[in-house]
This record gives structure tokens, C-alpha cells and sequence, in this order.
């Protein structure tokens, strides 16, 4: 068990379904991304680095790339969801788009790697 494996399985209902569907889009994208911890919150890790975390927050659910620059990129996308520049608020009613969730990850992807080439 890991981090993101214990944190999922204290969810339930629509909001559950909602948050490890975005697990499984990261994952898919990042099948090497590890369970562990970033900012405090249950996460998947790259290199060590954040790279994606979904949780169920008292009004909505969130999404965090760990980036700063993702989703400003994005912002013509992102019509109809509540965002800020590390995060993105939706609902299981009105869930992320599966291709919204693969350029946001394959984004945070490409900056980790590049990050790690610099080294």
C-alpha cells in the first residue's frame, strides 16, 4: 500500500470515482510515478518531484500538476472550471475531460523530465 492507495480507499460514492479517475489518467500517462507525499497531500511522484494529486476538499474536488505554469498555459481550456495557477476545482458532476487530464499530466511530465535533464 501506498500513500494514494490508502487515501483512495477512504473515499466513496461519486466524489471517489471522480478523484481515482484522475489517479488512473496520471498513472496511465506515468506508470514508473510512485505513492508518496507532496505539500502534505497524498500524491503520485516523478523523479521525486509532485506530479499529480486529487482530493476531496469540503465544497469541491481538486486537482494539483504541482506547477505553477500548467495551467495558466491552459487557460482557454479551462472554461467552466474554478481554477488558480496551482489548482483545479471540479466536481463529480462536472468532471476534468480525459484529454483535458492527459495535457495537463503529459505538460507536468515534460517539466519534470526537463528539470532532470538540466541536472
Amino acid at each position: 500500500m501506498g500513500e494514494v492507495t490508502d487515501y483512495l480507499a477512504t473515499l466513496d460514492g461519486p466524489d471517489g470515482e471522480a478523484v481515482r479517475r484522475v489517479y488512473a489518467v496520471a498513472r496511465g500517462l506515468a506508470p514508473e510515478a510512485e505513492e508518496g507525499r507532496s505539500y502534505g497531500m497524498a500524491a503520485l511522484l516523478l523523479h521525486g518531484k509532485g506530479y499529480a494529486s486529487a482530493v476531496v476538499a469540503k465544497q469541491h474536488l481538486s486537482l494539483f500538476p504541482f506547477s505553477g505554469r500548467i495551467l495558466p498555459g491552459l487557460a482557454d481550456r479551462l472554461g467552466g472550471f474554478d481554477w488558480a495557477k496551482g489548482t483545479l476545482r471540479f466536481s463529480a458532476d462536472h468532471q476534468v475531460p480525459e484529454d483535458l487530464l492527459r495535457t495537463i499530466f503529459a505538460a507536468r511530465i515534460s517539466e519534470i523530465e526537463s528539470s532532470m535533464r538540466k541536472r
